[in-house]
């Protein structure tokens, strides 16, 4: 199938009822399946609550680990299709239209949008493992950031756009969060060596917000300075915490809770940063995933 192809039946349905909902405050944008659909379609909701949004109906497609772009107006996205024919980050308008491949990008993940609006880093197959890149939005200038015989996936911005977090995984199974500065590449472990930390997100406060699955075999949301200093656990529940990503204020994060088995369904949940006021954002029978807060 043609980008032009994919673009005529993948255009993004906010009308004008739904940007005044789920686009205009802070809307959380996510991947969704469900045992019925099993292919990942992207959605929009208000951090109010209320119906889902559909942004892309593309049935032979999935479309999954959405970015908002800082000003809101385009998502940054991975799609892929069985085949290989569609593999790679896209980006589009949140009002329907301009869908876009960013080239270069066959068999990348977790993109992420840099705070000036002009940059994505992704991570990238190199042989065996990940590696994270950076490129300019329309992909020249690709620059390779990370070296390593590790897996490192899911970059994360710090507000000021000079560092990424990340989470690095290595063969024995273990995950730590690390940091990496642009400008000389000097890498930096935030979390130890021997834990299990996943999908890092870094908030305008200068937090990061992970998930790592601790003692009790269950992943939970912890929350640590870029220095490594004050980890904190911010949920304890005896299910599956995952995927945190903060609002634009840094008082709250919105997360995936599930159980422990694939057929259990997922939802989106919002707590505060002090681990407090948890409350459930999606309820359908459904896997809902990989949420990131609008700007």
């Amino acid at each position: 199938m043609t980008a032009a192809a994919l673009a005529m039946t993948a255009p993004l349905t906010l009308t004008a009822a739904g940007d005044a909902g789920a686009a205009a405050d802070h809307a959380i944008v996510f991947a969704r399946y469900t045992a019925g659909a099993p292919v990942e379609d992207l959605y929009a909701v208000s951090a109010g609550g209320g119906t889902p949004v559909e942004l892309t109906h593309t049935p032979t497609v999935s479309d999954v680990m959405p970015s908002w772009s800082p000003d809101g107006k385009r998502v940054a996205f991975v799609r892929y299709g069985s085949g290989g024919a569609i593999d790679g980050i896209w980006t589009m308008k949140t009002t329907g239209g301009g869908l876009k491949a960013v080239p270069g990008t066959k068999g990348a993940s977790d993109p992420a949008w840099s705070p000036d609006g002009k940059r994505i880093a992704y991570a990238k197959p190199v042989g065996t493992q990940r590696e994270i890149y950076v490129a300019d939005v329309d992909g020249t200038s690709a620059t390779r950031l990370t070296h390593t015989a590790a897996d490192d996936l899911h970059p994360t911005w710090s507000p000021d756009g000079k560092y990424l977090a990340f989470n690095r995984a290595d063969t024995g199974g273990h995950s730590r969060v690390m940091r990496i500065r642009l400008s000389t590449l000097a890498q930096t472990a935030v979390t130890g060596s021997g834990s299990h930390d996943w999908t890092p997100d870094w908030s305008h406060g200068n937090r990061i917000a992970f998930s790592r699955v601790d003692s009790s075999g269950f992943a939970h949301l912890y929350v640590v300075h870029p220095d490594g200093t004050g980890v904190h656990r911010i949920t304890s529940a005896r299910f599956n915490d995952k995927y945190p990503s903060w609002s634009p204020d840094g008082s709250r994060l919105v997360f995936t809770r599930g159980g422990g088995d694939d057929a259990d369904p997922e939802h989106l949940y919002l707590v505060r940063a002090d681990g407090t006021g948890t409350t459930e954002l999606t309820k359908t029978d459904s896997h809902d995933l990989e949420a990131d807060w609008r700007p």
